[in-house]
This record gives C-alpha cells, structure tokens and sequence, in this order.
C-alpha cells in the first residue's frame, strides 16, 4: 500500500539495485515508443526523449531526498521519545516532581530540537522504507494528501486499463491471422475492427471475448491479496529481455542486409502529444523509489548509481525505437511493437514469431493482479478515518468491483494502446512525475530546517538543490498538461 511504513527487507548490492530500477523502468512503455517514435519523426523524438530523461532523474533525486529527510524525521521522533522515557523514570524518582518536570518542560523549550551532541548522527540514513503515501502525509496538509491519492489511482487506472487492453489485443492480432490462413500480420495489410477473425466473427468480437475471458481469470484476485513472488519475477524479467534482445537484433540484421523499409521523418508536431505521454509513462519509477532503493546496501554513491541507470535505459530506448523505425514503414509499426514480428517475411521461425508476439501476454498477465491489489489498497487508505473498519461488503465487494470495472469498461470501449499509454503518461504520470516530488522536496527542506535548524544539511539531498529546479519541473508539468489538453481539444474540433 502506498501509506504504510514496511521494513527495509533483505539487502542488495548497488548493482543489484541498479538492474531492479533498471527493470522497473523498462515496462510496457518501451513496446509503444516505436510507433511514437515513427509519428513524431526521429529528431524531436530523440530531443524530447533525453530532455524527458534528465527531467526524470531530476524528480528522482527529489524523492530520495524526501526520503532522507522522512527517515530523519522517524529517527528523530524515536530518540525524543526515548529521550521523554529517560526524563520521565528520573523525574518519578526525585522529591519535588512538579519543579523537575517544570524544569525539563523548559529544557524541552529551549533545547534546539538537533542538539550539537547528536549532529555527528547519521540522522538522514535510509534505512526505513517510507513510501510516497505515508511522505505526502508527513509533509502535505489534508486536501495534498488526498490530492496525492487521488494522482496515483488514476494512474493505476490507466495502467490497468493499458494492461487489459494489450493482452486481448495481442491474442486478437496473433489469432485471427492464423484464422485467416496466414502466417502472421502482413507488412501491407490494414485491418479494421469489423473484419472477419474466424468464420462470422469479427476482429472486435474476438478481441472482447479474449478480454471477457482475462477479465474472468484474473479478475478475482482482485478480492484477495496477492504479491509477485521473487522467481516469478526473475521468470519474467528473463522473458522481457530475451524478447527485446531478438527484436533489436532482428531489426539490425534486416537493415544490415538492406532489407529497412522505415524512412521516418525528421519532425512531425501532430505526434508529439503521443510521444510525450508515452515517454512519460516510460520513465516512470518514482512511486516505487522507496521500495527499491531502501534495502540497497550501500547508499554512499546512490545518485550516481541512478544516473548511470538513466543513461543505460536511454541509450536502451534509443537503440530499441531507431531500429524500429528505421526497420519497418511508419504506417506499418503497430501499437504493440511485439506483433510486428509476426509477419514470416520477418521472422521464419514459428516459435519465435509465436513468442514475440504473445509475450505481452506472459508478463502483462503477471503484472495485472498485482496492480489491481495496490490501486485496491490505495483506496481503503483514501477513505480510511483513524480507529474505523469497513464493513465487510465494502471491504470485500464493493473495493474491488470499483477497481476491477473501470479499466475493463475502457479496455471494452477501445484497444488503441498509443493513446491510452499517451493519456495516462500525459496526465496522471505528470502529475506523479513531475508535480508530488517537486512539492514533496520543496516541503521538506522548509520542515528539515524548521525541525533541525538551517546549518542541518540532508546527506542525500539533490543535487539541484535550489528552488529554481522545483519552479522549472512544475513549469514543466503545467506545459505538458496545457500542451497535451490544447492538443486533444484542437483535434476533436477539427474532427
């Protein structure tokens, strides 16, 4: 849940560290890019994707700052309060009680709360994982706590409707061409939804009858508590990586033998709304920071371990998405880059063209439940009120039906991937991006100087440390949402 305060867990080395954020990062965003990259054109893309990059990283050291500063605050709070045991044993046992506690009431007044004894103190370690729900309610009031709330469930909407989408969809797509007696989705072939799958049915009917049976198997774990188990995580990194590895290596042999058909563009605006969401939502890692960063074991050079991940996930996205479009026609990327090896011309292996283009389905299906169980959770603490317990109808039934039905209402109205990945990056993954570090950093450097005095310094702080950086990220949030808004709205009215 995002409110609670868990133990740290078992340690990992640095390294360790940097292929989880590494995988973390690397998700579902990286197979919608190619399509983005080929509509916007190869140089904005690559200009926004380093610029969306470095305003990632920025956040990130943002948030672990804020959680410097949260584990110093913890700490802080656990030593004032053996301190208040200490004070109150010894003033049980002397003879005039009132004068001492009168006498300690005043130290406590006068005592600067980081006394100089204990500036020697790692007091800003991190070594309690304090996630983000429970660091907005440490430095945000009510209305930015709920606020906070609000942001993430509305990203774990459109994650889950992403993920309810992509799944059909890529049964649908892997399916229906071997329905239709071919070996896979040709190169010059346009489908539409009311094309026939198999027999009377249509693509549409097929791609909601594999969304009704994902719905039916792996909507009920819903209801119940669920965790993604350590191998069945190490099962589906291996996949995940296995598979981009066979689609860049593909792509570069068929334009090593000058077989490429992509001629992209060098810019084209009316792609950028996509583009902009999808590499938002492809940066995305700051809400599970705490859980990822807290049990790496030496913290000593944690901001140059996550630039060096910044540096590898772009130079990743880059090889991915320019072979991608440098490979195949524009009009020809699909949503889903998997499935575009799934045409014989491209791959001539069954298996293999089998295994890219239901890979989406393996790891996807992995993920959905326990994203389902956190948004879950996520609302049980929105409405939580200290001391009270829900029914159990409500805890039950009624908090997992409002998690389950939504995104499998969106998912059943529609499967364009690029747009559903370009909204929820655009809005709900600023607003976590961008928005909630910036005032998480900017509130607790006012509360650490406050608590602890203005010569207190946070050993993990940012190193764009001055305000200037908090007015420019939220800048930039305010122009992604007014940007992407005035864009959605343009394109409506000319339609």
């Amino acid at each position: 849940m995002a409110g609670e305060i868990t133990e740290t867990g078992e340690l990992y080395s640095p390294y360790v560290g940097l292929v989880y954020m590494f995988n973390l990062i690397v998700g579902t965003g990286a197979l919608t890019m190619p399509k983005a990259f080929a509509t916007a054109g190869w140089l904005v893309s690559l200009v926004l994707l380093v610029f969306l990059g470095f305003m990632s990283f920025v956040t990130t050291t943002f948030v672990v700052e804020a959680m410097g500063a949260a584990n110093a605050q913890l700490r802080w709070k656990r030593m004032e309060a053996r301190q208040d045991e200490e004070d109150d044993s010894s003033s049980s046992s002397a003879s005039d009680s009132d004068v001492l506690a009168q006498d300690s009431y005043e130290r406590a007044e006068k005592r600067p709360i980081l006394s100089v004894q204990r500036r020697g103190s790692n007091l800003f370690e991190i070594t309690d994982r304090v996630e983000m729900g429970q660091m907005a309610s440490m430095f945000f009031n009510k209305v930015g706590v709920n606020l906070f709330y609000f942001c993430i469930i509305v990203y774990l909407y459109g994650d889950l409707a992403i993920y309810a989408a992509a799944v059909p969809f890529s049964l649908m797509q892997v399916t229906c061409a071997l329905g239709n007696d071919s070996c896979g989705v040709e190169a010059d072939t346009k489908y539409n939804d009311t094309d026939p799958c198999w027999g009377p049915l249509r693509r549409m009917d097929a791609y909601r009858i594999y969304l009704a049976v994902f719905t039916l198997l792996l909507g009920p774990f819903t209801f119940f508590d669920v965790q993604k188990t350590k191998y069945l995580q190490i099962l589906t990194s291996l996949m995940r990586w296995i598979a981009f590895a066979i689609m860049i290596v593909l792509a570069l042999v068929r334009i090593a033998h000058g077989r490429g058909e992509g001629r992209p563009p060098l810019a084209d605006l009316s792609g950028i709304r996509n583009l902009l969401g999808v590499c938002v939502y492809s940066f995305m890692c700051q809400h599970s920071l705490p859980s990822l960063l807290t049990p790496v074991s030496s913290k000593r050079h944690l901001t140059r371990l996550v630039l060096l991940d910044y540096v590898l996930i772009l130079a990743f996205y880059g090889l991915l998405s320019f072979t991608a479009i440098f490979c195949f026609r524009g009009d020809s990327l699909l949503d889903m880059y998997t499935l575009n090896f799934a045409r014989c011309d491209v791959v001539g292996l069954a298996t293999v063209r089998f295994f890219l283009g239901l890979f989406p389905v393996f790891t996807i299906s992995t993920n959905f439940p326990i994203i389902a169980v956190t948004l879950r959770n996520n609302w049980k603490t929105l409405f939580h009120r200290e001391g009270g317990t829900y029914p159990w109808v409500v805890d039950r039934v009624v908090f997992p039906t409002i998690t389950l039905l939504p995104p499998v209402l969106v998912a059943f109205c529609t499967h364009d991937l690029e747009s559903l990945v370009g909204i929820t990056g655009a809005y709900a993954g600023t607003g976590i991006q961008y928005v909630i570090p910036a005032f998480l950093v900017y509130l607790c450097r006012k509360d650490t100087q406050l608590a602890f005095g203005y010569g207190t310094v946070n050993k993990h702080r940012s190193p764009f440390r001055h305000t200037f950086w908090v007015g420019f990220v939220l800048l930039w949030a305010f122009s992604c949402f007014f940007f992407v808004t005035a864009n959605i709205v343009l394109s409506e009215t000319k339609l």
